[in-house]
Formats: structure tokens, sequence, C-alpha cells
């Protein structure tokens, strides 16, 4: 079946999702309080899960959601679904607490363990990013037409690769800088949330390593729309990156690559 045409429904639901957050980001009181594992939560991230759960039960009633937010959703439950929604409701909370701006919804259709769609949204630069398996990778401003985006190849600078890294600035930093000293010229730069792998899917960075733990609903999305632009989002040893295989949801460490997967792995495997 081609889920494709799920995309323009889960875009709007992208969009109203976004409209609340916005409203609780331009108000005096996020309601922030932390979770258990030490997270925060703020009343933009429920009302965000709320309306994105309730549309794609209304849009596939016989497809499961499983969110950041879902409660009580065990393993014994969700390890026989064939295909099922991964939602983020606001990716990137201590940005959003922090008011820098760099925070999105994350939607993904995840089939037989692997992404199949994704659509990310970006409510205070009305920016989405979206794909679908086998239709290409997709960025709309605003009211703009939506371009095609592919990562790129590595520039040259002076003869030689200059490597433009991608990093989160509040976790495994140092980690980041330590594996860059492989890289004979590079740049690093910082972005909070799903942006760091959009900015490699459409051709403004060339690598993002994440080495420190993120949650299956942190790169569903974006995965999608990495592949789909021509890259790669790889275990740390380049092995597939899959969804729902272990009780617990925790990501592996990993690479998200632009260009070609073989020069990465000789550049960061040696």
């Amino acid at each position: 079946m081609d889920y494709q045409q799920y995309l323009n429904e889960v875009i709007q639901i992208s969009k109203q999702a976004g409209a609340a957050i916005l409203a609780v980001y331009n108000s005096d009181d996020f309601g922030a309080r932390i979770k258990s594992d030490d997270s925060p939560l703020t009343e933009a991230d429920l009302k965000s899960h709320h309306i994105i759960v309730a549309g794609l039960e209304k849009l596939t009633p016989e497809i499961p959601v499983l969110s950041e937010e879902s409660k009580g959703i065990t393993y014994d439950e969700r390890k026989d679904w064939q295909t099922y929604w991964l939602v983020d409701p606001l990716d990137g909370t201590k940005e959003f607490i922090a008011r820098n701006d760099e925070f999105t919804t994350n939607i993904a259709l995840i089939h037989e363990n692997r992404v199949i769609l994704g659509v990310i949204y970006v409510p205070v630069l009305d920016t989405l990013y979206y794909a679908s398996k086998g239709h290409g990778a997709f960025k709309q401003e605003q009211e703009q037409s939506p371009a095609a985006i592919n990562v790129r190849s590595v520039p040259l600078r002076d003869g030689n690769k200059h490597y433009t890294v991608v990093a989160s600035r509040r976790h495994g930093l140092d980690k980041v800088q330590a594996l860059c000293k492989q890289m004979p010229d590079f740049d690093l730069a910082s972005r909070g949330s799903s942006l760091k792998m959009c900015l490699v899917a459409e051709g403004k960075a060339d690598l993002y390593p994440r080495l420190a733990p993120t949650s299956e609903w942190d790169t569903g999305a974006a995965q999608i729309i990495v592949e789909e632009a021509g890259g790669q989002l790889v275990k740390t040893d380049f092995s597939d990156f899959l969804y729902n295989t272990k009780e617990d949801l925790l990501n592996p460490h990993f690479y998200v690559l632009g260009d070609s997967a073989e020069d990465w792995r000789k550049l960061l495997l040696g």
C-alpha cells in the first residue's frame, strides 16, 4: 500500500499542533514541569500530543499511535505492530523553554521496523520538511511552493574537503569535537531538535553525529527525510537503524550522513 495518500492530512495535523504550541510559546506560563526521566514537559507538549493523536486516530483508526507522551503502551502490546505512527509532539522542549525557536513537531509512519513517511514542522518559522518512501524529500517555507531537497557532496576549500558538522549544543558535544579531529578541515555548528538532521537533508551540513542518548520518536520523521534526500542514518558501526525491535525505545548512537556512506565509513572507521 502506498501511504503517500496520508501526507497532506498529516501536514495539516502538524500545522494544527504547531498553532497550539505557538499559543503556549507566546504566553507567560509554559506550565513546565519535570517528568520521571528528568526531561522537561510543558503544556505545549501535551496540547500538541492530544491534537496529533486525535488527528491520526481519525485519519487511520486501524493504525496505532505511539507518542512520546503516550502512557501505558508496553512492548508486549507494540512488538507485533507491523505499521504504526511514531510521534514527538514537541521535539526540543529545552529549546522551547529557552525561547530560541529551535523546536519542531515530528510525525513518522513506521512499517515493518522502517520509516516510510515523515513530516517535521517548525512552528516559529512556519516551515515544513516532509518525505515518503520513493517520492523524494521536500521543504516548504510559509506559503511558498514546496521545493525538493537533496544532500550535497562535501565541498572543497583550497583543494581539500571542508566538512560542516552539526551537533547538539546540550548533549555529547565533547565527543563530537573529538570525532571531528579525524577531519582535515571542518566547521562545527549547533542546532536544537530534529533541525540538525534537516540541515543534512537540505545540503547545509555534511554530518550529524549523535553520541548521546535519544529516543525513537526523535529520529523517525527525520530519517525518511534524510534518506529520500539521498543521505543515510546509520548506527556508528554503519549497520541499519531500525524501530520497535526491543523493549526500550532508546536509540543507539548514530550518524546522519550526506554524500557517500563509503567515504564516511573510511573516514570515521578507518
